[in-house]
């Protein structure tokens, strides 16, 4: 019984991401309110905070943050047997159409009709991509530091500081942050309890 739960959880995870795979344009980051709607709003499979673990997680190590994510995502279902089916979903697709362009595209690339459709193809694609910031940006947007660390962030990526030296700045400089509001937290404690007991001796 078991045996055959974790076929059908891997089967509909393969059939979701090859779904996802082969019907998202814009690239792996258009591709991510896709993959939130499906895993999160749909299925149930990880809660929002899982998600953006997994978003977290696959852009801080190398490779494709669709890749990564899917990887991500169906490990933490359903282990080894579950990453694997989502890598396969994933990537099915986009291979087998880029084979087919690189074997036909060369054709027709200076076919007018072909020039004209990429003339709008990739300003929808960077639409997509604008779009795919803003869902994944409102549940993440919501305090005053988080906004900061965004535009400071966005600042120096503009100016052309390497990715992973954007990602390694702020992830020490939030270690540094939360342990000092840890510190501050548990020295007011430790003051309401000395109040507390300078209270109770003086009843």
């Amino acid at each position: 019984m078991k045996s055959r739960l974790l076929q059908n959880t891997c089967l509909k995870l393969f059939i979701t991401f090859l779904r996802l795979g082969a019907f998202t344009f814009g690239g792996g980051y258009a591709m991510l309110p896709l993959i939130k709607r499906d895993i999160v709003e749909k299925e149930n499979w990880l809660d929002e905070g899982e998600f953006l673990d997994a978003l977290t997680i696959s852009q801080s190590v190398p490779g494709a943050v669709a890749i990564n994510t899917a990887i991500y995502t169906g490990y933490k279902i359903k282990g080894t047997p579950g990453a694997f089916v989502c890598l396969l979903g994933v990537i099915i697709p986009s291979f087998t159409i880029i084979l087919l362009i690189a074997m036909y595209f060369l054709r027709f690339q200076e076919v007018g009709i072909v020039n004209k459709a990429f003339m709008g193809i990739r300003p929808g694609v960077v639409g997509l991509i604008f779009a795919a910031v803003i869902s994944i940006g409102k549940p993440i947007l919501t305090q005053k530091k988080s906004i900061i660390i965004f535009l400071a962030a966005f600042f120096l990526a503009v100016i052309g500081l390497h990715p992973i030296g954007v990602i390694v700045a702020f992830g020490v400089l939030a270690f540094i942050l939360n342990k000092g509001e840890k510190k501050h937290k548990e020295d007011k404690e430790d003051e309401d309890v000395k109040e507390d007991k300078e209270k109770n001796n003086d009843d």
